[in-house]
């Protein structure tokens, strides 16, 4: 049955995953799609408060009181409500407790110089309650698909966490989770009401997925030799256990401004400065770099399709409904940002025109669950996909009464990467006018050292193009 053509199911108690959220299901297993949300605050939080939204956060949408289930026997996994009333995992870590974490995990030299935002942060997308489906569920009946955790620092500050899993949480989800949070918390808005709530594959337009046999054979062929051609960041250790890094690419307020309206000015968005911004900075890192030494980079976009699906939903409606669509771009060192910018969010922008994104869905899911289950098809067994992931549009935001209201300080989210996954995934938001990247990598097999250089040097990228544009 082609994707599209699926007949539509109600809601129910349970159901069965669509091919996405089977995916998701195993690259999370693998450390690739834990989501974490960090927020610092400077007023102490209404424990009860904070329990009472979460609480109505579940009940407006049910799939955050979902449990993940395998049956063992037909393999099948579903989500499951169990129980059928809200529940909640909350842990709360005392002063005392939270410093101990801190200082186990600042003894790491490349940590010593975090703040325990950031610290608290990395370690939260790297505690997996994912692996092993089988055999946890088997015995638990389950598990759980999202927690919450309060940290204590000193000087009056707490840290936030809610940790979910990429099956029932893309970016948009986890934007709007902490928008209803925030209004929860201090008791006002509300109303959302889930309606969709069944796999993206459900809602694709009918027409929109299909292709024959024969392209799906020649695109999957193209996608793979491709991969064979593609240049990777060095690798600085393949052997040793993985786990997810954070370096934060920020700019001021008049920067950010400068860097919207050059991309406005030539009909691109942000997402292609930041990508064309990687690319140099990756061709630049090589030793001995050559104008005449073309090197080709592999780059996924990520978009929402909520807007795109039929019938279309709202930025309210919980789950996984992104898709993605893969490139690639030949660089040779000569280029500019705006000239190399321009040409990246191009291909991207006509492959989405093409329905890319829904077309080559199954095709783009069954490479990924390959190179899941086959680590040795990928570079050194690395599970690289591309050197850089980016998503279609920021997250912009403006400081609102609530935050202040809460005693927000500073926030960061984003996801794992070190399963299957590129070397960089860049979730970037703007706010109160200044960009804010999260970078995220794979350690041991990028170092925190040499991924800094990099983000260093697309900064600088970045800013000598504004320089050159006002002197244009």
């Amino acid at each position: 049955m082609e994707m599209g053509d699926a007949p539509r199911h109600s809601e129910s108690q349970t159901r069965l995953l669509g091919g996405t959220e089977q995916n998701w299901c195993k690259a999370v297993a693998g450390g690739t799609g834990i989501t974490a949300l960090a927020l610092q605050i400077s007023k102490e939080p209404n424990i009860p408060l904070f329990k009472k939204a979460l609480q109505k956060l579940q009940n407006d949408h049910p799939i955050l009181n979902y449990m993940l289930h395998k049956n063992t026997s037909t393999g099948s996994t579903s989500f499951i409500m169990n129980p059928p009333i809200p529940h909640i995992r909350l842990n709360i870590m005392n002063q005392m407790k939270t410093s101990e974490l801190l200082k186990t995990l600042t003894s790491r030299d490349s940590n010593a110089t975090l703040s325990p935002l950031h610290t608290i942060l990395e370690h939260e997308i790297n505690i997996n309650e994912w692996t092993d489906i089988a055999t946890r569920s088997s015995c638990m009946g389950g598990l759980h698909l999202w927690f919450a955790n309060v940290y204590t620092l000193p000087d009056q500050k707490w840290v936030l966490v809610l940790r979910l899993h990429a099956g029932i949480c893309d970016r948009t989800t986890a934007v709007s989770l902490l928008k209803e949070l925030k209004e929860a918390m201090v008791e006002e808005g509300g109303g959302y009401k889930e309606k969709g709530n069944v796999g993206i594959e459900e809602l694709i337009p009918v027409g929109k997925a299909k292709k024959t046999f024969w392209a799906h054979g020649k695109d999957m062929v193209a996608y793979s030799v491709n991969s064979l051609t593609l240049t990777n960041l060095k690798f600085k250790d393949v052997k040793s256990p993985r786990r997810s890094e954070v370096v934060r690419l920020k700019m001021s307020a008049e920067e950010t401004h400068k860097l919207l309206a050059g991309c406005k000015l030539r009909g691109i968005k942000l997402c292609g400065a930041l990508v064309a911004a990687t690319l140099l900075a990756a061709y630049s890192s090589k030793r001995r770099p050559s104008n005449s030494n073309r090197k080709k980079y592999g780059v996924v976009f990520l978009n929402d399709c909520r807007p795109y699906l039929q019938p279309s939903l709202s930025t309210h409606e919980f789950g996984f409904y992104h898709s993605a669509i893969s490139t690639s771009q030949e660089v040779k060192g000569e280029e500019t940002l705006w000239y190399l910018a321009t040409k990246v969010y191009m291909t991207f922008e006509n492959s989405k025109n093409n329905s890319k994104h829904f077309s080559d869905m199954a095709d783009l899911n069954f490479l990924m669950s390959k190179a899941i289950e086959n680590p040795s098809l990928t570079p050194s067994s690395s599970l690289r996909s591309s050197l850089v992931s980016a998503f279609e549009d920021p997250i912009t935001e403006n400081s609102s009464d609530h935050e202040r209201e809460l005693g927000l300080d500073d926030y960061i989210g984003c996801a794992s990467a070190h399963g299957i996954g590129p070397s960089i995934g860049l979730f970037d938001t703007v706010r109160d006018g200044q960009l804010d990247c999260a970078c995220v990598y794979p350690a041991p097999l990028h170092s925190r050292e040499q991924m800094q250089e990099l983000i260093a040097k697309m900064k600088t990228i970045l800013l000598e193009s504004l320089k050159m544009e006002g002197k244009a």
